[in-house]
C-alpha cells in the first residue's frame, strides 16, 4: 500500500488543503494528514480542535487518516516506514521554500520522496494566515473553508 503523509500546522485546514488531499488520494492508497505540534506556538485552534475539524471532514473517507505529532516530520515517517511526503505549492515563494525543505529532507531521509502538487488556481490566494486575519476582525471566512465547515464550531 502506497501511503503519503501530508504534514502541516493546518491552523485552520482550508479549502486549498482539501483540494490537495483530493489530489493525493488519486495518487496514493492512503493519505495521512499530520498536524505538527509546536508547544511554543499558540495558534487559532488547539491541536485537538484542528484534528477534530479534519476528522469530521473526512469521517466518510477511509483512505484519509488524521494524526498529530511532535518533532521532525522525517523522523515520524521513518518510524512508520512512510516513503512519501505530500506537499502543496501556491506560488514561487512556496516553491523556493518547498524545494529547500525537499533538499534537506533528501539528505536527512533519502528513503522519503517528496511529491509536490500545485494548488488549484481557485485556491492560490487561500491560506490559513488569511483566514486567521479575517477572523480576527470578525469577518466571514466560509468561502475559504471546506464546504459545510463552520470554523467557529472549533474555536
Amino acid at each position: 500500500m502506497k501511503t503519503a503523509i501530508f504534514p502541516g500546522s493546518f491552523d485552520p485546514f482550508t479549502s486549498g488543503h482539501q483540494a490537495l488531499v483530493a489530489e493525493g488520494i488519486k495518487i496514493f492508497d492512503k493519505v495521512i494528514i499530520a498536524i505538527g505540534e509546536n508547544p511554543d506556538k499558540r495558534g487559532l485552534l488547539t491541536v485537538e480542535n484542528r484534528k477534530r475539524l479534519i476528522e469530521d471532514l473526512y469521517k466518510d473517507e477511509p483512505r484519509v487518516e488524521v494524526v498529530s505529532y511532535r518533532g521532525l516530520t522525517g523522523e515520524y515517517c521513518r518510524d512508520r516506514e512512510i516513503k512519501f511526503m505530500l506537499r502543496g505549492m501556491r506560488n514561487t515563494v512556496d516553491f523556493d521554500y518547498e524545494r529547500n525543505m525537499m533538499q534537506i529532507n533528501q539528505r536527512l531521509y533519502p528513503e522519503i520522496t517528496t511529491v509536490l502538487l500545485f494548488t488549484p488556481s481557485e485556491y492560490v490566494a487561500v491560506s490559513s494566515s488569511v483566514i486567521r486575519e479575517v477572523l480576527s476582525f470578525d469577518g466571514d471566512v466560509a468561502q475559504f473553508m471546506p464546504e459545510g465547515v463552520d470554523i467557529r464550531k472549533y474555536l
